[in-house]
């Protein structure tokens, strides 16, 4: 028996010296074939000495001062002949410092995804994860700027910004964190929001062995939410509601709604429930400017309603909600719908860079948009069985005041995904959903807004602990100045009567 022991130590040592000889410097990554591959840049960046490409004239302090040293290896993809991928993929320097400290790699990799149409590289989100000792990529999603004229006869390069951009970046960042460092990453993450949201979904549902825990925040599966809303108040002059007013029917909706949980706290705790009617804001004789004329009534009632088609008065998908309203200028302040889905429509469904949103037809142009080949970069699919079959965890996470991606979309895409996973008891083993009062799109608002998702994602993963609750906060003038807990759908949070109501111990997570 101890001969055998023996045998295994030395097998074992043997093992952990190859790996370490084939352990690569920096410099050499450049010569690293990888297929369909250029590697365009190769250096080892000093511990707070990077700037990214486009900073300009940027003010304040840098955000990147507090990096330690990495590995900066930029690349090209070309996986087609219409293909131009860029990603980065960032290595921190195996310098002393216990791992998981900005000198040392915690022996895990994290791709942070984008927003909008994409076009660059996050570099901030790769600051992040570096910070936190990973290994860490980004892509541009195979095309430069952030509208969507890119995928105008170039059907390959949206395919590119669906999915592939974002699995080939992945398939490149493993082979050179093993070379760089000896061995593979033992875990890979996921964490994005917006799109990269969408494309954390789109990773789940296509390729399951790529990660083992996933976050994917207010996930902007497109529908045509801005263009509903640009018929409601862009359309018509008469029923444009200027900006200045939106604090007008944020307090209206607050002072409707806000004690609905039974705590008056400046939250809406779930907007589904909150009956406000613009129309008691409609104005009388002396009551300008704080208050909304008959049209404008009229179109804060479409903004919050959901879109219905006029032929057959089916619901096609749902708007914004109250809580909202002091973004609603993204999509509603003019003079054109957000480019996410005009340039949706312009470029992809109808191919032609002079369509005019006017002339949207909310019977057959939806049902027009929703062909499978218009479809492309969709997340829907509740099917992740793949991924949750091999152990994935699945964090998902939406602000109710989101003023971009209805987070009522979020919801129903939840429940079609515990519906075919069999219930929640089964679902929640895998994938929960966290929802935020008063957040905004990704960040901000008035409601608790920041937090460790990345956390809570690897307590699930590696050590088998399912979040119960995720603890947010909010601040001012550089203070955090109230916690509250995130509670899986669909509990909530509830004040327990006592402590304060700006702190998260006086909460806990109940069914609503």
């Amino acid at each position: 028996m101890k001969k055998i022991s023996v045998a295994c130590l030395m097998v074992a040592l043997t093992c952990l010296l190859a790996r370490s000889a084939f352990a690569a410097s920096c410099e050499s990554l450049a010569k690293l074939a990888l297929k369909d591959t250029a590697v365009t840049k190769v250096e080892v960046v000093a511990a707070g000495a990077f700037t990214p490409p486009d900073a300009g004239t940027a003010r304040g302090p840098n955000p990147y001062k507090t990096l330690g040293a990495f590995c900066r290896v930029a690349a090209t993809l070309t996986p087609t002949s219409d293909s131009d991928i860029k990603i980065e993929v960032w290595l921190p320097m195996r310098a002393e410092g216990a791992p998981g400290t900005a000198a040392g790699w915690n022996g895990k990799y994290q791709a942070v995804g984008n927003g909008g149409w994409a076009g660059v590289i996050s570099y901030s989100a790769l600051a992040e994860a570096l910070r936190d000792g990973y290994a860490t990529a980004s892509t541009d999603t195979g095309h430069e700027g952030g509208r969507g004229i890119f995928a105008l006869g170039h059907p390959e390069k949206l395919v590119d910004f669906a999915w592939r951009s974002e699995h080939e970046m992945t398939a490149k960042a493993k082979k050179l964190i093993e070379a760089f460092y000896g061995s593979g990453p033992k875990l890979s993450y996921w964490n994005g929001c917006s799109t990269g949201g969408r494309q954390g979904l789109k990773a789940a549902q296509m390729f399951p062995e790529d990660y083992d825990g996933i976050v994917a925040g207010a996930p902007a599966n497109r529908t045509a939410i801005s263009l509903w809303i640009a018929d409601a108040v862009l359309r018509d002059p008469a029923r444009y509601i200027p900006p200045a007013k939106y604090p007008v029917i944020h307090k209206g909706a607050l002072d409707a709604c806000d004690a609905g949980d039974g705590l008056k706290d400046g939250l809406i705790d779930d907007p589904r429930q909150c009956k406000f009617d613009p129309a008691m804001l409609q104005c009388k004789a002396g009551d300008e400017p704080s208050c909304l004329t008959a049209p404008q009534v009229a179109a804060a009632k479409q903004i919050y309603s959901n879109a219905i088609n006029p032929r057959t008065k089916k619901e096609m998908f749902a708007s914004l909600v109250p809580g909202s309203e002091l973004g609603w200028g993204a999509q509603a302040a003019g003079p054109e719908p957000s480019p996410m889905i005009y340039d949706q429509y312009r470029y992809v469904v109808f191919k032609d860079p002079k369509w005019d949103w006017k002339t949207f037809d909310f019977d057959k142009d939806v049902v027009r948009g929703d062909l499978p080949e218009n479809l492309i970069m969709n997340a829907t699919n509740p099917n992740m069985d793949a991924f949750f079959k091999r152990g994935g965890k699945l964090i998902m996470y939406h602000g109710w005041s989101d003023q971009l991606v209805p987070p009522v979309n979020t919801i129903e895409y939840y429940d079609r995904v515990v519906a075919h996973m069999g219930g929640a008891a089964k679902a929640t083993e895998h994938v929960r959903l966290f929802m935020a009062p008063g957040m905004g799109h990704c960040a901000g608002g008035e409601g608790p807004n920041t937090f460790d998702e990345v956390k809570a994602l690897e307590q699930w993963v590696e050590h088998g602990t399912a979040p119960a609750r995720i603890e947010a906060s909010h601040s001012a003038n550089g203070r955090v100045d109230r916690t509250r807990p995130l509670c899986p759908y669909p509990q909530v949070a509830r004040y327990t009567g006592s402590g304060s109501t700006d702190d998260a111990a006086s909460f806990a997570c109940k069914a609503p």
